[in-house]
Order: C-alpha cells, then sequence, then structure tokens
C-alpha cells in the first residue's frame, strides 16, 4: 500500500528556516513527479513547488521562489523541502504529494496523492 509521510513541521520565528521530509512507501518514487500542497487555517489547499524525475522544480506558488527549494533522492525514496525567510503567511498544513506522472503536472491539483500533512506555523 502507498504511503506518503510527512515530518519537520514545528514552530518557527519570522525569518527563520525549516525543512520538511517526506517518506514515500509502497511505491517506485522515480515513476513520480512529488511535491508539497499546503492548506492554511480557514483556505483552500494550495500548490506550493513540485520536482519533476529529472529534477526540475515547478512553483504553483509565486511566493515562495527564492525562498523554498525542493529536493528529491529516489533511491532512498524520500523528497526535502527546504524553506528560508518565512513569514506568517506560510503558516499551513503542508501535505506531500505525487502525481501520476514523471513530469510536474501544469496545474497542482493533478497531484492527486497526498500524506497526512505536517503543521508549519511562523510566528513570533
Amino acid at each position: 500500500q502507498a504511503q506518503l509521510k510527512e515530518s519537520g513541521g514545528g514552530l518557527v520565528q519570522p525569518g527563520g528556516s525549516l525543512t520538511l521530509s517526506c517518506a514515500a512507501s509502497g511505491l517506485t518514487l522515480e515513476r513520480y513527479a512529488i511535491g508539497w500542497l499546503r492548506q492554511a487555517p480557514g483556505k483552500e489547499r494550495e500548490g506550493v513547488i513540485c520536482i519533476s524525475n529529472n529534477n526540475s522544480t515547478t512553483y504553483y506558488a509565486d511566493s515562495v521562489k527564492g525562498r523554498f527549494t525542493i529536493s528529491r533522492d529516489n533511491a532512498k525514496s524520500t523528497v526535502t523541502l527546504q524553506m528560508d525567510r518565512l513569514n506568517p503567511d506560510d503558516t499551513a498544513t503542508y501535505y506531500c504529494a505525487t502525481a501520476s506522472r514523471t513530469i510536474c503536472p501544469r496545474y497542482y491539483y493533478a497531484m492527486d496523492f497526498w500524506g497526512e500533512g505536517t503543521l508549519v506555523t511562523v510566528s513570533s
């Protein structure tokens, strides 16, 4: 049974950094584009970022460009999200998600399988 398990969430001060990890099991990660969605309190889920199997990055949220970096390790079945210069607008539950293709989809809602999420709170 396929599973995505996120970790690394927590409380961080504005301007700080946080690293999220996602461990994939029950699937062959190299067959999938993988990335992150997020849902802020009271808001709809939105796409953040995605990495294709050729390591190209697709940004779904313009606000994270230059601050968030995604990487993947197919051998370890993991994906990492490095988040820098965090601000309160980044507060959300972050979900690791895959798309049934090796190249990131144009639209984030094509990422149709996700984990349970990890909460990131940016506050002083």
